[in-house]
Protein backbone atom coordinates (compact mmCIF):
# COMPACT_ATOMS: atom_id res chain seq x y z
CA UNK A 1 0.00 0.00 0.00
CA UNK A 2 1.47 3.33 -1.09
CA UNK A 3 2.13 5.75 1.74
CA UNK A 4 0.52 9.17 1.27
CA UNK A 5 2.88 12.03 2.01
CA UNK A 6 1.12 15.23 3.18
CA UNK A 7 1.70 18.12 0.79
CA UNK A 8 0.77 21.79 0.62
CA UNK A 9 -2.11 20.81 -1.64
CA UNK A 10 -3.51 18.56 1.09
CA UNK A 11 -3.19 21.45 3.55
CA UNK A 12 -5.24 23.73 1.28
CA UNK A 13 -7.97 21.10 0.91
CA UNK A 14 -7.99 20.72 4.70
CA UNK A 15 -8.39 24.49 5.04
CA UNK A 16 -11.29 24.52 2.57
CA UNK A 17 -12.91 21.65 4.48
CA UNK A 18 -12.39 23.48 7.80
CA UNK A 19 -14.11 26.58 6.39
CA UNK A 20 -16.99 24.43 5.14
CA UNK A 21 -17.38 22.68 8.50
CA UNK A 22 -17.31 25.99 10.37
CA UNK A 23 -19.96 27.63 8.20
CA UNK A 24 -22.20 24.56 8.20
CA UNK A 25 -21.93 23.16 11.72
CA UNK A 26 -21.42 26.30 13.81
CA UNK A 27 -24.76 27.14 15.48
CA UNK A 28 -26.40 24.45 13.36
CA UNK A 29 -29.05 23.71 15.99
CA UNK A 30 -29.50 27.26 17.31
CA UNK A 31 -32.39 28.37 15.10
CA UNK A 32 -35.66 26.46 15.56
CA UNK A 33 -36.90 24.29 12.71
CA UNK A 34 -39.29 25.88 10.23
CA UNK A 35 -42.53 24.20 9.19
CA UNK A 36 -40.78 22.79 6.11
CA UNK A 37 -37.93 21.31 8.15
CA UNK A 38 -40.10 20.13 11.04
CA UNK A 39 -42.36 18.15 8.68
CA UNK A 40 -39.34 16.03 7.65
CA UNK A 41 -37.90 15.76 11.16
CA UNK A 42 -41.26 14.60 12.57
CA UNK A 43 -41.37 11.76 10.03
CA UNK A 44 -37.95 10.59 11.19
CA UNK A 45 -39.07 10.86 14.81
CA UNK A 46 -42.21 8.78 14.16
CA UNK A 47 -40.06 6.06 12.59
CA UNK A 48 -37.88 5.84 15.72
CA UNK A 49 -41.02 5.64 17.88
CA UNK A 50 -42.07 2.45 16.10
CA UNK A 51 -44.84 3.94 14.00
CA UNK A 52 -45.12 3.40 10.28
CA UNK A 53 -45.98 6.90 9.03
CA UNK A 54 -46.64 7.77 5.44
CA UNK A 55 -43.28 9.18 4.38
CA UNK A 56 -42.67 12.12 2.13
CA UNK A 57 -40.65 11.70 -1.07
CA UNK A 58 -37.24 11.84 0.66
CA UNK A 59 -36.72 8.46 2.38
CA UNK A 60 -32.91 8.84 2.47
CA UNK A 61 -33.11 11.89 4.73
CA UNK A 62 -35.93 10.46 6.88
CA UNK A 63 -34.29 7.08 7.50
CA UNK A 64 -30.74 8.34 8.00
CA UNK A 65 -32.01 10.98 10.42
CA UNK A 66 -34.12 8.36 12.20
CA UNK A 67 -30.94 6.39 12.89
CA UNK A 68 -29.39 9.46 14.55
CA UNK A 69 -32.55 10.14 16.56
CA UNK A 70 -32.64 6.54 17.76
CA UNK A 71 -29.01 6.62 18.94
CA UNK A 72 -28.64 10.16 20.28
CA UNK A 73 -32.18 11.48 20.72
CA UNK A 74 -34.07 14.01 18.62
CA UNK A 75 -32.69 17.54 18.38
CA UNK A 76 -32.58 20.46 15.96
CA UNK A 77 -28.85 19.88 15.42
CA UNK A 78 -29.30 16.24 14.41
CA UNK A 79 -32.30 17.12 12.22
CA UNK A 80 -29.92 19.22 10.09
CA UNK A 81 -26.88 16.95 10.46
CA UNK A 82 -27.02 15.03 7.16
CA UNK A 83 -27.54 18.09 4.90
CA UNK A 84 -24.67 19.85 6.68
CA UNK A 85 -22.42 16.80 6.29
CA UNK A 86 -23.37 16.51 2.62
CA UNK A 87 -22.44 20.16 2.13
CA UNK A 88 -19.01 19.51 3.67
CA UNK A 89 -18.42 16.40 1.55
CA UNK A 90 -19.25 18.39 -1.60
CA UNK A 91 -16.15 20.52 -0.90
CA UNK A 92 -13.96 17.45 -1.45
CA UNK A 93 -15.47 16.73 -4.88
CA UNK A 94 -12.86 18.90 -6.71
CA UNK A 95 -10.18 16.39 -5.65
CA UNK A 96 -11.56 14.03 -8.31
CA UNK A 97 -11.39 16.80 -10.94
CA UNK A 98 -7.70 17.59 -10.65
CA UNK A 99 -6.83 15.44 -13.66
CA UNK A 100 -9.51 17.19 -15.69
CA UNK A 101 -9.15 20.83 -14.63
CA UNK A 102 -5.72 20.93 -12.97
CA UNK A 103 -4.64 21.32 -9.36
CA UNK A 104 -5.13 25.08 -9.05
CA UNK A 105 -8.63 25.31 -10.60
CA UNK A 106 -9.69 22.32 -8.47
CA UNK A 107 -8.47 24.10 -5.33
CA UNK A 108 -10.27 27.29 -6.35
CA UNK A 109 -13.42 25.21 -6.84
CA UNK A 110 -13.04 23.66 -3.37
CA UNK A 111 -12.88 27.07 -1.68
CA UNK A 112 -15.76 28.34 -3.81
CA UNK A 113 -18.01 25.43 -2.80
CA UNK A 114 -16.99 25.91 0.84
CA UNK A 115 -17.94 29.61 0.93
CA UNK A 116 -20.92 29.74 -1.43
CA UNK A 117 -23.94 31.36 0.31
CA UNK A 118 -26.54 29.26 -1.49
CA UNK A 119 -24.83 25.97 -0.68
CA UNK A 120 -24.31 27.09 2.94
CA UNK A 121 -28.01 27.97 3.23
CA UNK A 122 -29.09 24.62 1.79
CA UNK A 123 -26.70 22.81 4.15
CA UNK A 124 -28.67 24.35 7.04
CA UNK A 125 -32.01 23.15 5.66
CA UNK A 126 -33.38 19.87 6.99
CA UNK A 127 -34.60 17.88 3.99
CA UNK A 128 -33.62 18.31 0.36
CA UNK A 129 -31.76 19.21 -1.88
CA UNK A 130 -28.23 19.02 -0.43
CA UNK A 131 -28.18 15.22 -0.16
CA UNK A 132 -29.33 14.84 -3.76
CA UNK A 133 -26.66 17.18 -5.18
CA UNK A 134 -23.76 15.65 -3.26
CA UNK A 135 -24.76 12.03 -3.82
CA UNK A 136 -25.39 12.47 -7.55
CA UNK A 137 -22.09 14.33 -8.02
CA UNK A 138 -20.17 11.67 -6.13
CA UNK A 139 -21.88 8.90 -8.10
CA UNK A 140 -20.82 10.41 -11.42
CA UNK A 141 -17.23 11.14 -10.40
CA UNK A 142 -16.72 7.77 -8.74
CA UNK A 143 -18.00 6.06 -11.89
CA UNK A 144 -15.48 7.97 -14.00
CA UNK A 145 -12.80 7.08 -11.47
CA UNK A 146 -13.54 3.38 -11.95
CA UNK A 147 -15.06 2.79 -8.49
CA UNK A 148 -18.24 1.03 -9.60
CA UNK A 149 -19.54 -0.21 -6.20
CA UNK A 150 -19.17 3.23 -4.59
CA UNK A 151 -20.77 4.86 -7.63
CA UNK A 152 -23.75 2.52 -7.37
CA UNK A 153 -24.10 3.16 -3.63
CA UNK A 154 -24.20 6.94 -4.04
CA UNK A 155 -26.50 6.65 -7.05
CA UNK A 156 -28.92 4.68 -4.90
CA UNK A 157 -28.73 7.33 -2.15
CA UNK A 158 -29.28 10.07 -4.73
CA UNK A 159 -32.45 8.39 -6.03
CA UNK A 160 -33.74 8.26 -2.46
CA UNK A 161 -33.03 11.95 -1.84
CA UNK A 162 -36.31 13.52 -2.84
CA UNK A 163 -37.82 15.30 -5.82
CA UNK A 164 -34.74 17.47 -6.32
CA UNK A 165 -32.81 14.54 -7.79
CA UNK A 166 -35.22 14.27 -10.73
CA UNK A 167 -34.88 17.99 -11.33
CA UNK A 168 -31.10 17.63 -11.44
CA UNK A 169 -31.19 14.54 -13.65
CA UNK A 170 -33.47 16.32 -16.12
CA UNK A 171 -30.95 19.15 -16.38
CA UNK A 172 -28.10 16.72 -17.02
CA UNK A 173 -30.14 14.78 -19.58
CA UNK A 174 -30.98 17.95 -21.51
CA UNK A 175 -27.34 19.05 -21.33
CA UNK A 176 -26.31 15.76 -22.92
CA UNK A 177 -29.12 15.83 -25.49
CA UNK A 178 -28.84 19.42 -26.74
CA UNK A 179 -25.77 18.84 -28.96
CA UNK A 180 -27.46 15.75 -30.45
CA UNK A 181 -30.69 17.67 -31.09
CA UNK A 182 -28.81 20.31 -33.04
CA UNK A 183 -26.84 17.69 -34.92
CA UNK A 184 -23.50 18.83 -33.55
CA UNK A 185 -20.97 17.30 -31.25
CA UNK A 186 -19.07 19.37 -28.78
CA UNK A 187 -15.51 19.96 -29.95
CA UNK A 188 -12.70 18.01 -28.46
CA UNK A 189 -10.76 19.74 -25.74
CA UNK A 190 -8.29 22.16 -27.28
CA UNK A 191 -4.65 21.40 -26.99
CA UNK A 192 -3.71 25.00 -26.25
CA UNK A 193 -3.25 25.51 -22.52
CA UNK A 194 -1.43 28.06 -20.45
CA UNK A 195 1.93 27.21 -18.99
CA UNK A 196 0.39 27.34 -15.52
CA UNK A 197 -2.20 24.71 -16.42
CA UNK A 198 0.38 22.40 -18.01
CA UNK A 199 2.59 22.48 -14.94
CA UNK A 200 -0.43 22.15 -12.75
CA UNK A 201 -2.01 19.14 -14.50
CA UNK A 202 -2.31 15.84 -12.65
CA UNK A 203 -1.91 12.54 -14.53
CA UNK A 204 -5.30 10.95 -15.02
CA UNK A 205 -5.88 7.78 -13.03
CA UNK A 206 -5.82 4.51 -14.93
CA UNK A 207 -9.62 3.95 -15.16
CA UNK A 208 -10.06 7.19 -17.10
CA UNK A 209 -7.60 5.99 -19.72
CA UNK A 210 -9.57 2.84 -20.50
CA UNK A 211 -12.15 2.34 -23.21
CA UNK A 212 -14.94 4.80 -22.38
CA UNK A 213 -17.65 2.45 -23.69
CA UNK A 214 -19.96 0.95 -21.13
CA UNK A 215 -19.13 -2.60 -20.14
CA UNK A 216 -21.87 -4.90 -18.94
CA UNK A 217 -19.80 -6.09 -15.98
CA UNK A 218 -19.36 -2.53 -14.71
CA UNK A 219 -23.03 -1.66 -15.19
CA UNK A 220 -24.13 -4.86 -13.45
CA UNK A 221 -21.84 -4.25 -10.47
CA UNK A 222 -22.95 -0.63 -10.04
CA UNK A 223 -26.60 -1.62 -10.51
CA UNK A 224 -26.34 -4.31 -7.84
CA UNK A 225 -24.90 -1.86 -5.32
CA UNK A 226 -27.47 0.77 -6.26
CA UNK A 227 -30.36 -1.67 -5.93
CA UNK A 228 -29.01 -2.89 -2.59
CA UNK A 229 -28.82 0.70 -1.34
CA UNK A 230 -32.39 1.35 -2.49
CA UNK A 231 -33.64 -1.67 -0.59
CA UNK A 232 -31.57 -1.21 2.59
CA UNK A 233 -31.79 2.54 3.04
CA UNK A 234 -35.20 2.85 1.37
CA UNK A 235 -36.75 0.39 3.82
CA UNK A 236 -34.35 0.97 6.76
CA UNK A 237 -33.47 -2.74 6.91
CA UNK A 238 -37.18 -3.55 6.34
CA UNK A 239 -38.13 -1.67 9.52
CA UNK A 240 -39.83 1.10 7.52
CA UNK A 241 -40.99 -0.36 4.20
CA UNK A 242 -43.04 2.76 3.44
CA UNK A 243 -39.80 4.35 2.28
CA UNK A 244 -39.84 2.26 -0.90
CA UNK A 245 -43.20 3.71 -1.95
CA UNK A 246 -41.90 7.18 -0.99
CA UNK A 247 -39.06 6.66 -3.48
CA UNK A 248 -41.59 6.10 -6.25
CA UNK A 249 -43.64 9.07 -5.07
CA UNK A 250 -40.61 11.36 -5.41
CA UNK A 251 -40.76 10.88 -9.19
CA UNK A 252 -44.54 11.39 -9.20
CA UNK A 253 -44.22 14.58 -7.12
CA UNK A 254 -41.54 15.88 -9.44
CA UNK A 255 -43.85 15.39 -12.44
CA UNK A 256 -46.75 16.95 -10.55
CA UNK A 257 -44.65 20.04 -10.02
CA UNK A 258 -44.92 20.83 -13.73
CA UNK A 259 -48.60 21.73 -13.34
CA UNK A 260 -48.68 22.81 -9.69
CA UNK A 261 -47.95 26.41 -8.72
CA UNK A 262 -46.23 27.09 -5.39
CA UNK A 263 -46.69 30.86 -5.33
CA UNK A 264 -42.96 31.60 -5.51
CA UNK A 265 -42.60 34.56 -7.91
CA UNK A 266 -40.15 34.52 -10.79
CA UNK A 267 -38.16 37.46 -9.40
CA UNK A 268 -37.02 35.52 -6.33
CA UNK A 269 -34.66 33.02 -8.01
CA UNK A 270 -33.65 35.72 -10.50
CA UNK A 271 -32.71 38.07 -7.65
CA UNK A 272 -30.81 35.39 -5.74
CA UNK A 273 -28.00 35.16 -8.30
CA UNK A 274 -26.90 38.84 -8.33
CA UNK A 275 -27.68 39.24 -4.63
CA UNK A 276 -25.53 36.30 -3.48
CA UNK A 277 -23.51 34.88 -6.36
CA UNK A 278 -21.71 37.83 -7.98
CA UNK A 279 -18.35 36.04 -7.85
CA UNK A 280 -19.29 32.75 -9.58
CA UNK A 281 -21.69 34.49 -11.98
CA UNK A 282 -19.12 37.06 -13.11
CA UNK A 283 -16.20 34.70 -13.60
CA UNK A 284 -18.47 31.87 -14.73
CA UNK A 285 -19.76 33.99 -17.60
CA UNK A 286 -16.19 34.98 -18.45
CA UNK A 287 -15.22 31.30 -18.43
CA UNK A 288 -18.14 30.40 -20.69
CA UNK A 289 -17.18 33.14 -23.17
CA UNK A 290 -13.57 31.93 -23.15
CA UNK A 291 -14.81 28.37 -23.74
CA UNK A 292 -16.86 29.49 -26.76
CA UNK A 293 -13.94 31.40 -28.25
CA UNK A 294 -11.44 28.59 -27.61
CA UNK A 295 -14.01 25.85 -28.38
CA UNK A 296 -13.11 24.10 -25.15
CA UNK A 297 -15.37 21.09 -24.60
CA UNK A 298 -15.35 21.23 -20.79
CA UNK A 299 -16.34 24.89 -20.66
CA UNK A 300 -19.02 24.42 -23.33
CA UNK A 301 -20.58 21.50 -21.47
CA UNK A 302 -20.51 23.34 -18.15
CA UNK A 303 -21.95 26.49 -19.72
CA UNK A 304 -24.75 24.47 -21.31
CA UNK A 305 -25.43 22.72 -18.00
CA UNK A 306 -25.60 26.01 -16.08
CA UNK A 307 -27.90 27.60 -18.67
CA UNK A 308 -30.22 24.58 -18.83
CA UNK A 309 -30.42 24.35 -15.04
CA UNK A 310 -31.19 28.09 -14.80
CA UNK A 311 -33.96 27.91 -17.41
CA UNK A 312 -35.51 24.89 -15.66
CA UNK A 313 -35.36 26.66 -12.29
CA UNK A 314 -37.19 29.66 -13.77
CA UNK A 315 -39.90 27.89 -15.80
CA UNK A 316 -40.68 25.12 -13.28
CA UNK A 317 -44.17 25.96 -11.94
CA UNK A 318 -43.40 24.47 -8.50
CA UNK A 319 -40.19 26.48 -8.33
CA UNK A 320 -38.25 27.23 -5.17
CA UNK A 321 -35.12 29.34 -4.82
CA UNK A 322 -33.35 26.15 -3.70
CA UNK A 323 -33.63 24.84 -7.30
CA UNK A 324 -30.81 27.25 -8.16
CA UNK A 325 -28.36 25.02 -6.31
CA UNK A 326 -28.16 22.91 -9.47
CA UNK A 327 -26.92 26.05 -11.28
CA UNK A 328 -24.23 26.80 -8.70
CA UNK A 329 -22.12 23.70 -9.30
CA UNK A 330 -21.42 24.26 -13.04
CA UNK A 331 -21.11 28.01 -12.43
CA UNK A 332 -18.37 27.48 -9.84
CA UNK A 333 -16.61 25.00 -12.14
CA UNK A 334 -16.59 27.57 -14.92
CA UNK A 335 -15.37 30.28 -12.54
CA UNK A 336 -12.60 28.00 -11.22
CA UNK A 337 -11.41 27.16 -14.75
CA UNK A 338 -11.43 30.85 -15.64
CA UNK A 339 -9.49 31.87 -12.52
CA UNK A 340 -6.99 29.12 -13.31
CA UNK A 341 -5.93 31.21 -16.32
CA UNK A 342 -4.93 34.09 -14.04
CA UNK A 343 -2.24 32.38 -11.97
CA UNK A 344 0.49 33.25 -14.48
CA UNK A 345 2.54 35.31 -12.00
CA UNK A 346 5.89 34.00 -13.20
CA UNK A 347 7.96 36.79 -14.68
CA UNK A 348 5.58 39.49 -13.38
CA UNK A 349 6.42 42.12 -10.79
CA UNK A 350 4.29 40.99 -7.85
CA UNK A 351 4.55 44.40 -6.16
CA UNK A 352 3.03 46.02 -9.21
CA UNK A 353 0.24 43.45 -9.29
CA UNK A 354 -0.37 43.97 -5.56
CA UNK A 355 -0.50 47.74 -6.05
CA UNK A 356 -3.14 47.53 -8.76
CA UNK A 357 -5.09 44.95 -6.77
CA UNK A 358 -5.00 47.14 -3.65
CA UNK A 359 -6.33 50.09 -5.65
CA UNK A 360 -9.22 47.98 -6.97
CA UNK A 361 -10.08 46.67 -3.49
CA UNK A 362 -9.92 50.16 -1.96
CA UNK A 363 -12.22 51.62 -4.60
CA UNK A 364 -14.75 48.78 -4.33
CA UNK A 365 -14.80 48.99 -0.52
CA UNK A 366 -15.29 52.75 -0.74
CA UNK A 367 -18.17 52.24 -3.17
CA UNK A 368 -19.81 49.67 -0.87
CA UNK A 369 -19.51 51.93 2.18
CA UNK A 370 -20.98 54.79 0.18
CA UNK A 371 -23.92 52.55 -0.82
CA UNK A 372 -24.39 51.49 2.81
CA UNK A 373 -24.53 55.16 3.82
CA UNK A 374 -27.40 55.78 1.41
CA UNK A 375 -29.62 53.37 3.38
CA UNK A 376 -29.87 55.98 6.16
CA UNK A 377 -30.92 58.78 3.80
CA UNK A 378 -34.11 59.85 2.07
CA UNK A 379 -33.68 58.67 -1.51
CA UNK A 380 -35.76 61.55 -2.83
CA UNK A 381 -33.22 64.12 -1.66
CA UNK A 382 -30.40 65.48 -3.77
CA UNK A 383 -27.59 64.28 -1.42
CA UNK A 384 -28.88 60.72 -1.64
CA UNK A 385 -28.96 60.82 -5.43
CA UNK A 386 -25.44 62.21 -5.49
CA UNK A 387 -24.26 59.32 -3.29
CA UNK A 388 -25.84 56.83 -5.70
CA UNK A 389 -24.16 58.53 -8.64
CA UNK A 390 -20.91 58.25 -6.71
CA UNK A 391 -21.29 54.45 -6.59
CA UNK A 392 -21.52 54.37 -10.39
CA UNK A 393 -18.57 56.75 -10.60
CA UNK A 394 -16.48 54.38 -8.47
CA UNK A 395 -17.18 51.49 -10.85
CA UNK A 396 -16.26 53.64 -13.82
CA UNK A 397 -13.10 54.74 -12.02
CA UNK A 398 -12.08 51.11 -11.49
CA UNK A 399 -12.52 50.38 -15.21
CA UNK A 400 -10.70 53.58 -16.21
CA UNK A 401 -7.80 52.87 -13.85
CA UNK A 402 -7.31 49.40 -15.30
CA UNK A 403 -7.44 50.78 -18.84
CA UNK A 404 -4.79 53.37 -18.01
CA UNK A 405 -2.55 50.79 -16.34
CA UNK A 406 -2.93 48.48 -19.32
CA UNK A 407 -2.26 51.22 -21.88
CA UNK A 408 0.62 52.93 -20.15
CA UNK A 409 2.16 50.20 -18.03
CA UNK A 410 1.36 46.56 -18.73
CA UNK A 411 -1.73 44.75 -19.93
CA UNK A 412 -0.85 41.69 -17.85
CA UNK A 413 -0.33 43.76 -14.70
CA UNK A 414 -3.70 45.44 -15.24
CA UNK A 415 -5.36 42.07 -15.87
CA UNK A 416 -3.87 40.31 -12.85
CA UNK A 417 -4.36 43.25 -10.51
CA UNK A 418 -7.94 43.77 -11.65
CA UNK A 419 -8.86 40.10 -11.45
CA UNK A 420 -7.39 39.43 -8.03
CA UNK A 421 -8.45 42.74 -6.57
CA UNK A 422 -11.99 41.93 -7.66
CA UNK A 423 -11.69 38.36 -6.35
CA UNK A 424 -10.59 39.60 -2.90
CA UNK A 425 -13.44 42.11 -2.66
CA UNK A 426 -16.05 39.66 -3.92
CA UNK A 427 -14.75 36.90 -1.64
CA UNK A 428 -15.34 39.20 1.33
CA UNK A 429 -18.87 39.87 0.00
CA UNK A 430 -19.48 36.13 -0.49
CA UNK A 431 -18.27 35.31 3.02
CA UNK A 432 -20.54 38.00 4.49
CA UNK A 433 -23.53 36.57 2.61
CA UNK A 434 -22.62 33.06 3.79
CA UNK A 435 -22.56 34.07 7.45
CA UNK A 436 -26.04 35.52 7.02
CA UNK A 437 -27.29 32.40 5.24
CA UNK A 438 -25.83 30.29 8.07
CA UNK A 439 -27.66 32.34 10.73
CA UNK A 440 -24.39 33.54 12.27
CA UNK A 441 -25.14 37.28 12.06
CA UNK A 442 -27.03 39.38 14.58
CA UNK A 443 -29.66 40.53 14.05
CA UNK A 444 -30.84 37.59 11.97
CA UNK A 445 -31.06 38.37 8.29
CA UNK A 446 -33.87 37.86 5.77
CA UNK A 447 -32.69 35.31 3.19
CA UNK A 448 -34.12 34.14 -0.12
CA UNK A 449 -32.90 30.53 -0.05
CA UNK A 450 -34.98 28.75 2.64
CA UNK A 451 -38.71 28.32 1.94
CA UNK A 452 -41.10 30.60 3.78
CA UNK A 453 -42.53 30.96 6.37
CA UNK A 454 -39.64 31.10 8.82
CA UNK A 455 -40.14 30.15 12.44
CA UNK A 456 -40.46 32.97 14.97
CA UNK A 457 -39.43 33.04 18.63
CA UNK A 458 -40.96 29.69 19.50
CA UNK A 459 -38.02 29.04 21.82
CA UNK A 460 -39.55 31.63 24.17
CA UNK A 461 -42.88 29.80 23.91
CA UNK A 462 -41.26 26.54 24.98
CA UNK A 463 -39.31 28.22 27.78
CA UNK A 464 -42.44 29.76 29.30
CA UNK A 465 -44.35 26.48 29.05
CA UNK A 466 -41.46 24.62 30.71
CA UNK A 467 -41.37 27.14 33.56
CA UNK A 468 -45.10 26.69 34.22
CA UNK A 469 -44.74 22.91 34.13
CA UNK A 470 -41.71 22.96 36.44
CA UNK A 471 -43.52 25.24 38.92
CA UNK A 472 -46.56 22.97 39.17
CA UNK A 473 -45.18 19.46 38.68
CA UNK A 474 -41.51 19.78 39.51
CA UNK A 475 -40.46 18.79 35.97
CA UNK A 476 -40.41 20.48 32.58
CA UNK A 477 -42.76 19.11 29.95
CA UNK A 478 -45.05 17.25 32.36
CA UNK A 479 -48.28 19.23 32.19
CA UNK A 480 -50.72 18.32 29.40
CA UNK A 481 -50.88 20.83 26.56
CA UNK A 482 -53.81 21.53 24.25
CA UNK A 483 -53.27 23.02 20.78
CA UNK A 484 -56.47 24.67 19.61
CA UNK A 485 -56.91 25.14 15.87
CA UNK A 486 -53.21 25.62 15.04
CA UNK A 487 -51.72 23.41 12.34
CA UNK A 488 -47.97 23.90 12.51
CA UNK A 489 -45.32 21.17 12.13
CA UNK A 490 -42.84 23.52 13.81
CA UNK A 491 -45.10 23.69 16.87
CA UNK A 492 -45.58 19.91 16.89
CA UNK A 493 -41.80 19.44 16.73
CA UNK A 494 -41.21 21.99 19.48
CA UNK A 495 -43.48 20.11 21.92
CA UNK A 496 -42.52 16.63 20.71
CA UNK A 497 -41.71 15.49 24.28
CA UNK A 498 -44.97 16.77 25.75
CA UNK A 499 -48.38 15.15 26.06
CA UNK A 500 -50.21 17.17 23.42
CA UNK A 501 -53.87 17.14 22.41
CA UNK A 502 -54.73 18.79 19.09
CA UNK A 503 -58.37 19.91 18.87
CA UNK A 504 -60.47 22.21 16.72
CA UNK A 505 -62.77 23.31 19.55
CA UNK A 506 -63.15 23.06 23.33
CA UNK A 507 -66.27 22.40 25.38
CA UNK A 508 -67.38 25.36 27.55
CA UNK A 509 -66.82 23.34 30.75
CA UNK A 510 -63.28 22.25 29.74
CA UNK A 511 -60.40 23.30 32.00
CA UNK A 512 -57.14 22.39 30.22
CA UNK A 513 -53.96 23.43 32.00
CA UNK A 514 -52.34 25.16 29.02
CA UNK A 515 -53.72 26.06 25.61
CA UNK A 516 -52.01 27.36 22.49
CA UNK A 517 -54.38 29.07 20.07
CA UNK A 518 -54.72 31.95 17.65
CA UNK A 519 -57.91 33.33 19.24
CA UNK A 520 -57.49 36.31 21.55
CA UNK A 521 -60.11 35.17 24.09
CA UNK A 522 -61.07 31.83 25.67
CA UNK A 523 -64.66 31.23 26.81
CA UNK A 524 -64.11 28.40 29.27
CA UNK A 525 -65.18 27.54 32.79
CA UNK A 526 -61.84 28.64 34.31
CA UNK A 527 -59.90 31.89 34.10
CA UNK A 528 -56.80 32.04 31.86
CA UNK A 529 -53.93 34.38 31.30
CA UNK A 530 -52.38 34.65 27.85
CA UNK A 531 -49.24 35.92 26.18
CA UNK A 532 -48.88 36.45 22.42
CA UNK A 533 -45.69 35.23 20.79
CA UNK A 534 -44.67 35.06 17.08
CA UNK A 535 -45.00 31.57 15.63
CA UNK A 536 -43.89 32.29 12.06
CA UNK A 537 -42.49 35.18 10.06
CA UNK A 538 -42.69 36.15 6.40
CA UNK A 539 -40.86 39.03 4.76
CA UNK A 540 -43.26 41.68 3.45
CA UNK A 541 -41.93 41.53 -0.10
CA UNK A 542 -45.16 42.74 -1.70
CA UNK A 543 -45.15 46.12 0.05
CA UNK A 544 -41.40 46.71 0.02
CA UNK A 545 -40.35 50.19 -1.10
CA UNK A 546 -37.14 51.20 -2.85
CA UNK A 547 -35.45 52.08 0.48
CA UNK A 548 -36.54 48.67 1.83
CA UNK A 549 -34.93 46.90 -1.13
CA UNK A 550 -31.72 48.90 -0.76
CA UNK A 551 -31.64 48.09 2.96
CA UNK A 552 -32.15 44.43 2.14
CA UNK A 553 -29.38 44.33 -0.44
CA UNK A 554 -26.86 45.88 1.95
CA UNK A 555 -27.95 44.54 5.34
CA UNK A 556 -30.46 41.78 4.43
CA UNK A 557 -33.18 43.48 6.48
CA UNK A 558 -36.81 43.72 5.39
CA UNK A 559 -40.16 44.51 7.12
CA UNK A 560 -41.62 41.32 8.60
CA UNK A 561 -45.18 40.00 8.79
CA UNK A 562 -45.70 37.80 11.84
CA UNK A 563 -48.28 35.17 12.66
CA UNK A 564 -48.80 35.09 16.41
CA UNK A 565 -50.14 32.42 18.72
CA UNK A 566 -51.23 32.88 22.31
CA UNK A 567 -50.06 30.67 25.14
CA UNK A 568 -52.94 30.49 27.65
CA UNK A 569 -52.20 29.30 31.18
CA UNK A 570 -54.93 28.54 33.69
CA UNK A 571 -54.80 31.24 36.34
CA UNK A 572 -54.40 28.84 39.29
CA UNK A 573 -51.13 27.60 37.75
CA UNK A 574 -49.39 30.99 37.59
CA UNK A 575 -46.82 32.27 40.07
CA UNK A 576 -48.89 34.87 41.91
CA UNK A 577 -51.82 32.48 42.44
CA UNK A 578 -49.47 30.24 44.46
CA UNK A 579 -48.09 32.97 46.68
CA UNK A 580 -44.87 33.31 44.67
CA UNK A 581 -43.93 36.91 43.76
CA UNK A 582 -44.04 37.57 40.03
CA UNK A 583 -40.55 38.56 38.79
Amino acid sequence: MRKIEPTLEHAFYALALALAVGLRFLHLGTLPLSDFEAAWALQALRVTQGYHPVLGPNPAYVHLTAVLFYIFGASDFLARFWPALAGCVLVLVPWFLRSRFGRIPALVLAFGLALDPGLVAMSHLAGEPMLAITCLTLAGLLWLDGKRPAAGLFAGLALLSGTSIWFGLLGLLLTWAIPALFGKRLPAAVEEKTETQDADQVPAPTPLEQDPRLRWEDVRLAFAWGLGTLLVVGSLFLLSPMGLSAFVMSFVESLRGWWTLTGVPLWRPLLALPAYEILPVGFGIAGAVRGILKRDSDSLRLGTWALVALVLALIYPAKQTSDLTWVLLPLWMLAAIELGHHFDFEGRNLWEVAGVGTLVVALLVFGWLDLAGVTNMDLTTEPARMRLYLVLAVLLLVALSLLLVGAGWSVNIARLGGVWGGVLALTAFTLAMSTGAAGLREPLTVELWPPEPHTGRVDVLLEVANQISDLNSGYAGQLPLTILGVDSPALDWLFRDWTVSKVTSLAPDAKPEMVISTVDQLSLAADYRGEALPLSEVADWDHATTPNWLDWFVYRQMPILRQEVILWVRSDLTLDSQGVPTP
